[in-house]
């Protein structure tokens, strides 16, 4: 399931966070991944150590929190701090399938179940720099506003194309959901959404009440904590 979520950031947010970037350090993006994925990516990326990207990862995490529609989405046990990468004068990252587990700063070990891009940078500063992920019903590409987020299963093969103008600058993480199965968490989005609609539409509280235990029943059943 992919799935758009606009304005996870404001446009104040999304201008702070550019006056940030453009002046930051960047290094090699290869240095942060597998043998394997330093064959396809040529990118720029803030150091994991930078108290840039800790400063700013902690904004977008407290956007997220503010934002119902990626919770009932992702359902989030844990995320990993979001990372911030940078693609110019040919950069690209060629298909590739994100690392199954990952490791969180207190040693702890993070399953990667959802993964997340926040574009930064508005589609008309750039070309090329599309997102594109393979799934069964085919290539899907992304190429969001900025302050826009993308929401996409991390077993799924994606790529990012070529950027030939400008820059894409972008934070992406990973999210180890409380529900593993991609589906289930498809099944329980769907659900909450029917039941957000006829919460808004005045249906009869007896069925919203039955539907919200259901809603609740399949997700402590799915859950794992």
């Amino acid at each position: 399931m992919l799935l758009h979520i606009p304005d996870i950031l404001s446009r104040d947010e999304v201008a702070r966070f550019r006056r940030a970037l453009d002046g930051a350090d960047w290094t090699d993006g290869r240095e942060t991944v597998g043998s394997q994925g330093a064959k396809v990516k040529r990118n720029l990326q803030l150091p994991d150590a930078s108290p840039l990207r800790e400063e700013l990862g902690r904004a977008v995490l407290a956007a997220l929190a503010r934002n119902p529609l990626f919770h009932a989405a992702a359902l989030p046990q844990r995320t990993l701090m979001p990372r911030f990468n940078r693609y110019e004068g040919g950069g690209q990252y060629g298909f590739h399938v994100d690392g199954a587990v990952m490791a969180l700063p207190d040693g702890e070990q993070l399953r990667s179940d959802v993964s997340c891009t926040l574009f930064l940078a508005d589609p008309e500063e750039y070309d090329g720099g599309e997102l594109i992920v393979n799934d069964t019903y085919g290539e899907h590409e992304v190429k969001l506003p900025a302050g826009d987020i993308i929401v996409y299963p991390s077993s799924s093969l994606h790529r990012v194309a070529p950027v030939t103008r400008g820059a894409r600058i972008a934070a992406f993480f990973w999210v180890q959901s409380l529900v593993r199965d991609e589906q289930q968490r498809r099944l329980l989005l769907e659900l909450d959404a029917s039941i957000q609609t006829l919460t808004r539409s005045g249906a009869d509280a007896q069925a919203l009440l039955q539907l919200t235990g259901v809603y609740h029943n399949l997700l402590r059943q799915w859950a794992q904590t």
